[in-house]
Order: C-alpha cells, then structure tokens, then sequence
C-alpha cells in the first residue's frame, strides 16, 4: 500500500467515525496494520488520533445542542479510572484485535436490524446501570486501545436513554476522556509513537472535522445508523477475518 493511499483511506476513516461521534481507533487499528505499522505503535498512535477526531466530533455535536451532560458523567466517572487500568494491560496483539472484533458484531446486528428509538420514546437513564455500564467498558477500552464508544452507543440506545445524536455527542467525549486515561496508562508501561504521527494526526483531524460537521448539522439519523453499522462491519471483518 502507498503511502498516498494510506492517507487518503485514513482521510475517510476519520471522516465515517466522526461523522458518528467515534474517534476511529478500530478503524484506524486496521488500516495500521494493513500498512505494517508495528503493534507497539498503533495502540497509542489509534488512541492519539482518537484525542483529536473524537474532541473535534464532540464540538460540533455540542454546538447542535444534542449533548446529555448528566448521562455523560453518570458513565464517565466509573470509566476513566478503569481505562487507566485497562492501559496497563497488555493483551497479546491477536487476543484483542479477536476480542475487538466480536464486540464490534453487536451494534452492527443493532443498527441494521432494529429502529432507533423515537424521542417520545426515550427514558430517563438509572445512576446504578450507567455507572456499571460505564466501568466494564472503560476497563475494556483501555485493554483493547479504543475510546469505547463503539460499545456505549448501542447500549444507550437500545436502552433508550438517547436517540442518534445524542449518543454521538456522549460517545465523542466519553472517547476523549477514556483514550486520554488508557494513554495514560500505557505511558506506566512504556509508549511508542509512530515517527509519521505529525501527518497522521493532521489527515485524521481535517477527516474528523469535516465528518463531524456533516453528521452533526447534514445527515438524517437513519444515514447516521448505517453508515456507523458499515463502517463496523468493515471493521469487523478486518479484525475477525484477516491478519489486520
């Protein structure tokens, strides 16, 4: 793969995730290893260009008035301290790209196959199941080197407490704070960063904000449902059926 072409598919992962309040780390996993980006490299390059996707996707969902901030702290105070925990875990490479790659299996099956709730059908969120919700996929996001937004948003959809773009507002800051805390954890163990992560960082961040102004402010949330599912389901079959 050329380095040209390595760019511009990093262009539109960036774009595709932010366009759904994701930073992109699985998706950005793959492509590195398509690349041969070493494994010591991707897990903290993924999380670093998921600091700038993730923040620049949250903003523009902020600015369209679809955050829930009460929901957000009630997942985020249990899940920052676990990702640090799952930081300085260290699973061989193909354990957690197998482990990754299931979990994406779920929202994909949710996406495609059932509705999003309708606003009228939304309910208000329980303190004791968020932060429950909150802590599992912390400790898992900073294992397997993503935000965790990947596995939040079908859980607060399917338990109805947001509808599309809520969930994207949450899950683009609830990635943020986690990849800043498994970062953080991996420094305790040692880090790598790619020497391209200056470039990579500024394809991710112009993919990212152009994504997250479309899906925030342009797309309808039915678009947003499956471009989010195929976007995993790519995902997945790299992580579950190729060497990526």
């Amino acid at each position: 793969m050329s380095i040209e072409l390595f760019y511009v598919l990093l262009f539109f992962v960036a774009f595709l995730y932010a366009a759904v309040g994701h930073g992109g780390a699985s998706g950005y996993l793959a492509l590195m290893a398509l690349y041969g980006v070493t494994p010591q490299e991707m897990k903290p390059t993924a999380l670093t260009l998921n600091l700038f996707v993730s923040l620049t996707s949250f903003i523009q969902y902020f600015r369209g008035r679809h955050f829930v901030k009460n929901l957000f702290l009630a997942v985020s105070v249990s899940s920052v301290p676990m990702a640090f925990i799952g930081g300085m875990i260290t699973l061989e490479e193909n354990i957690y790209k197998r482990i990754l790659g299931l979990l994406l299996l779920f929202p994909i099956v949710r996406f495609f196959f059932f509705p999003n709730p309708e606003d009228e059908e939304l309910k208000a969120f329980k303190i004791v199941p968020a932060l429950m919700i909150g802590a599992v996929v912390g400790l898992l996001s900073g294992m397997i080197g993503i935000g965790g937004g990947i596995i939040l948003s079908p859980m607060l959809l399917l338990l109805k407490w947001t509808n599309q773009k809520q969930t994207a507002a949450i899950s683009a800051l609830f990635i943020f704070v986690n990849s800043v805390a498994g970062l953080l954890g991996q420094f305790t163990k040692g880090i790598v960063f790619t020497p391209n992560m200056a470039f990579y960082v500024a394809v991710a961040f112009t993919g990212g904000l152009a994504g997250a102004y479309f899906g925030s402010l342009r797309f309808s949330q039915n678009m947003l449902k499956y471009i989010l599912a195929t976007v995993l389901m790519l995902a997945a079959y790299k992580l579950l059926l190729t060497n990526a």
